[in-house]
């Protein structure tokens, strides 16, 4: 039954999105069990050091792994946070590595390790450019009444006095940007979709995209480049992405209720995290999320695995194991057989265990 009401958030959580450009790989072999390189950062008002290993062997299967730490450094207790990390590519030609990612409840020097590709693999994946690649990182911190007190006290008290000073008024900044992009004026890079050209300006999209910023101003072959070609991405997609990178709102595609809506809502999805876009996917992921079924369950669930969307994957895999008819279907269908089973096949301990857990 589709949902009437709207939604409701029942917790609130601070995302952080970062980048790291590693340098100098090959050098990097002989630097075992060592971390040679962290950047600090902040979420949820708590500060968190992000360690990088060029070197870790794995005695499950021999080889080495390049292996990411995230530590709390606060001084704080029984803090609730996800991470993830994956290689994405400099050039922008190859999708996003498999997420690898980590969830924990931590205290002051609390972390997790993060094993995001072997050695092996990533010397001949594609992502490996002039002996270096880029890493993201994100950390997700679920903030509890003391957590947002902290961070958020302050700056509503003064905002507070300077709204209660000020009409109300409506923006109209998002208006004025989708007519920017719609009229093409002073556009200054051009991305190839599908064949087809898709101008716009480079300064607005590295505003609002990480990965836009690192590759149109960062040390990659796009900042000299006024032409990109965006591979495995459809036009009306790409087209759907830019819409909201300069308007900000949600797009039609999510609203409008048609059947086909629920794989655009995919792609969506999948073009969101690709660009680090992490409230248009928070959105394209609320609208997934109403379209579970016995026919969608399986594919949703290998969405929600390959782009870390860890409310979609537990929705996918309560419904799926909510009831035997229900698992006996999704086991039968093709998106479990051919899309499951070839993409994610570690996702099926995932269910084991939540098979168990439902029987007890």
């Amino acid at each position: 039954m589709p949902l009437a009401a709207g939604i409701i958030n029942l917790t609130e959580a601070a995302r952080s999105v970062e980048l790291l450009k590693i340098n100098g790989h090959s050098a990097t072999a002989e630097r075992p069990e060592c971390s040679i390189a962290s950047r600090r950062t902040t979420v949820g008002g708590l500060d968190w050091v992000i360690d990088y290993y060029p070197s870790v062997h794995d005695y499950y299967d021999k080889q080495n792994w390049i292996m990411i730490r995230i530590t709390l450094a606060s001084d704080a207790t029984g803090v609730v946070a996800s991470f993830a990390c994956r290689v994405v590519d400099q050039a922008g030609s190859l999708a996003p590595s498999t997420t690898a990612a980590a969830t924990g409840k931590l205290g002051k020097g609390g972390g997790k390790d993060i094993l995001v590709m072997s050695r092996p693999y990533l010397a001949n994946s594609g992502y490996l450019k002039d002996d270096s690649f880029l890493l993201e990182c994100v950390i997700t911190v679920l903030l509890d009444e003391q957590t947002k007190s902290e961070s958020e006290e302050a700056p509503e008290a003064a905002a507070a006095a300077v709204v209660s000073a000020a009409p109300p008024m409506m923006s109209d900044l998002h208006k004025h940007f989708g007519e920017l992009w719609r009229s093409q004026r002073g556009t200054d890079v051009t991305f190839l979709v599908a064949g087809e050209p898709v101008a716009a300006h480079k300064c607005v999209l590295a505003a609002r995209s990480p990965v836009f910023m690192a590759e149109l101003f960062g040390d990659m072959k796009e900042t000299a480049s006024q032409s990109v070609v965006i591979e495995d991405m459809e036009l009306e997609v790409f087209r759907a992405l830019m819409r909201f990178i300069y308007t900000d709102t949600s797009p039609p595609e999510l609203e409008e209720g048609q059947e086909e809506d629920g794989e655009m809502a995919q792609h969506l999805l999948a073009a969101a995290d690709r660009y680090g876009m992490e409230k248009l996917k928070l959105m394209c992921e609320e609208k997934v999320c109403c379209d579970i079924s016995v026919g969608t369950a399986a594919t949703l669930l290998v969405l929600a695995e390959q782009h870390g969307c860890p409310r979609l994957k537990a929705m996918c895999m309560e419904f799926i194991v909510a009831t035997p008819a229900n698992l006996r279907a999704v086991v039968a269908t093709d998106g479990y057989n051919n899309h499951l089973m070839a993409s994610c096949p570690w996702v099926l301990s995932d269910l084991l265990v939540a098979v168990v857990q439902r029987n007890k």
